[in-house]
C-alpha cells in the first residue's frame, strides 16, 4: 500500500490537468488509466479522431478547394476507409508521446491498463489487467473518467453496418448511404463529415429541433447548406425500432412511418458516464440515471469534500477545453490554491463541415433578457480572403448592446469558424464595445475582417448619427400654411 497526495482517475483532458498542476504544486501523484496507453476518451475515441478524420477527409476530397473547381474535384478519386485512418494513427502516436513526456518530466507516476475502484473513501483499489491488485490511500481524489456511448437494448449493434460513435472510427468500408440516430453535437459532425465524402446522410431526430443553444439564425444557415449537400434532415421523427430489412441494410423504423434504410446505421444519442467500475457507494458518491456525478461547479467537489469529479462524467458542457480547465480548479482548489475566477464566457466549437463556433449570448438570451440590441453580419464570401479561398457560404453574426454598445455574444458558421471566435471571446471578457472593432486594423486579406465588417454593419443600423435633416428654402407664407 502507497500513500499519495492525489490519485487521478483517468488521463483525459480533465485528468492529465488535474495530474500536472498537482505534481506542479509539489504533490506526490497517481494516475489510473483503464486503457494500454494514457490520454482516455479525448485522444483514443473522442475529440483527436474525429477531428483528424475529419481533416483527413477535407484534403483527400479536395472540399475546401470545390468553390473553384466544382464539385465533382477530388485530390484523391477513389478513397478508402485506410485512407482515412492512416492520419489518426500517427496523431494519436504524437498525443500519447507528448503526455507520456508531460507526466515523465513532472514525476507523475501512471499505472495503465488497470481499474481503479474504491474500498472506502480514501482508498483505491488498482487492478491491472495481468490480475495484480494494491490499494492505495490517498488525501484527494479526482475522478476523471469519461463517458463511452449510449446503448439502447432496441438497437442491434453489430460492429458492420450498426455502429455507435466509438466504433464508427474503426470501419473497414465506406458506405453509399449513412443513418445517424441522434442530431447532437456527436450525430452532426459524424453526418456533414461522411457527407463530404458524398455519402447520401440521413440524419434523424427525434425533437423538432437541434444544436438548440447555437443562436437560431446559424442554425437556419447550417440547414440550408446541409440541405444543398443532398442531406436529408428527419427532425422530430422518432425511431421505434431498428431491424434488418432483406438486403441486410440497417432499417430505423420511425413511429411516422417513414422508414430509413441505408447501408450503415450510426447511433450517436447521448453518452453515459464511465462510472460502473468504480464501485461510488463505498466512497459515499450516486450517479443520476446518466452515470453522470453531481459536483459543485465552483469548487468540482462531489458529495465528498475530499473527492472531485471533471471532465465529461459531469455533464455539460463536455469539451476538452473546459474539461481541462476543470481539472486545474479541482487540483488547485484540492491544495488551497486560490485560482482566479473563471472568464464569464467560454467558446463552443463543433467541427462539422463547416464548423460552427460560438461564444456569448445568443439572439434569443439577448431577447429573453429584455436587452436592447443590434446584430451585425458579415458574410465570407463578400470578403477578399473568402474571395481568394473560393468561398461561398459562411457567415459572421455579432450582437451588441445599443445602451452600453458592448459586444454580447459572437457566432459563426463556416471555414475557420473555431478559430476565428477567439478574438472575439477576447473582446467580449474583457467587457469591449463595438469601438474595438470600428477602431483597429485587422490584417487584409483575412477572414477575420470579418469582425469589421460585421462590427461596421451594426454601427450602420444603430449607432451611426443620424443624418442632418436638409434645409428648406425659404417660401411665402401662403404656401406654408
Amino acid at each position: 500500500m502507497a500513500h499519495y497526495d492525489m490519485i487521478v482517475i483517468g488521463s483525459g483532458p480533465s485528468g492529465r490537468r488535474a495530474a500536472i498542476q498537482s505534481a506542479k504544486l509539489g504533490k506526490s501523484v497517481l494516475v489510473v488509466d483503464k486503457r494500454r496507453r494514457v490520454g482516455g476518451v479525448s485522444v483514443h475515441t473522442g475529440t483527436i479522431p474525429s477531428k483528424t478524420l475529419r481533416e483527413t477527409v477535407l484534403n483527400l476530397t479536395g472540399w475546401r478547394e470545390r468553390g473553384f473547381y466544382g464539385r465533382a474535384y477530388r485530390v484523391k478519386r477513389d478513397i478508402t476507409a485506410a485512407d482515412l485512418l492512416v492520419r489518426g494513427s500517427l496523431t494519436l502516436d504524437h498525443e500519447v508521446e507528448v503526455l507520456d513526456h508531460q507526466f515523465a518530466r513532472n514525476h507523475v507516476e501512471t499505472v495503465a491498463s488497470a481499474t481503479a475502484s474504491f474500498v472506502s473513501p480514501t482508498e483505491i483499489r488498482v487492478v491491472t489487467a495481468f490480475g495484480e491488485s494494491e490499494t492505495h490511500t490517498a488525501d484527494h481524489v479526482v475522478i476523471a473518467v469519461g463517458t463511452r456511448p449510449f446503448r439502447p437494448g432496441y438497437v442491434p449493434f453489430n460492429g458492420t453496418s450498426v455502429f455507435d460513435s466509438d466504433e464508427i472510427l474503426g470501419i473497414e468500408k465506406l458506405p453509399r448511404s449513412l443513418a445517424v440516430i441522434g442530431a447532437g453535437v456527436i450525430g452532426v459532425e459524424y453526418a456533414t463529415i461522411f457527407s463530404a465524402l458524398d455519402v447520401a446522410v440521413t440524419l434523424i431526430e427525434p425533437r423538432p429541433t437541434f444544436l438548440d443553444f447555437i443562436d437560431k439564425e446559424l442554425i437556419e444557415e447550417f440547414v440550408h447548406e446541409l440541405r444543398d449537400r443532398n442531406v436529408s434532415l428527419r427532425l422530430g421523427s422518432e425511431v421505434e425500432s431498428v431491424e434488418f430489412d432483406p438486403a441486410g441494410r440497417p432499417l430505423c423504423k420511425i413511429k411516422s412511418g417513414r422508414h430509413v434504410a441505408s447501408d450503415m446505421l450510426l447511433f450517436a444519442a447521448g453518452r453515459v458516464g464511465e462510472t460502473d467500475a468504480l464501485n461510488l457507494p463505498a466512497a459515499g458518491i450516486a450517479v443520476d440515471h446518466r452515470g453522470r456525478i453531481g459536483v459543485d461547479p465552483k469548487t468540482l467537489q462531489t458529495s465528498v469534500p475530499h473527492i472531485y469529479a471533471t471532465g465529461d462524467v459531469i455533464g455539460f458542457p463536455s469539451l476538452a477545453s473546459t474539461s481541462m480547465e476543470q481539472g486545474r480548479l479541482a487540483a488547485c482548489h484540492a491544495f488551497g490554491l486560490a485560482p482566479p475566477p473563471a472568464p464569464e464566457f467560454f467558446p463552443y466549437g463543433i467541427y462539422s463541415v463547416p464548423e460552427i463556433s460560438t461564444v456569448g449570448m445568443t439572439e434569443e438570451e439577448v431577447l429573453k433578457r429584455g436587452i436592447p440590441y443590434e446584430c451585425g453580419i458579415a458574410r465570407f464570401r463578400e470578403l477578399s480572403r473568402g474571395q481568394i479561398m473560393g468561398l461561398t457560404s459562411g457567415m459572421m453574426k455579432m450582437i451588441f448592446s445599443k445602451k452600453t454598445r458592448r459586444l454580447l455574444g459572437v457566432h459563426i458558421v463556416g471555414e475557420g469558424a473555431t478559430e476565428l471566435v477567439h478574438i472575439g471571446q477576447a473582446v467580449l471578457n474583457l467587457k469591449g464595445t463595438i469601438d474595438y472593432f470600428m477602431e483597429n486594423t485587422f490584417n487584409y486579406p483575412t477572414l477575420a475582417e470579418a469582425y469589421k465588417v460585421a462590427g461596421l454593419d451594426a454601427w450602420n443600423r444603430a449607432f451611426a448619427p443620424a443624418a442632418a435633416a436638409p434645409e428648406l428654402p425659404d417660401l411665402p407664407e401662403a404656401a406654408t400654411a
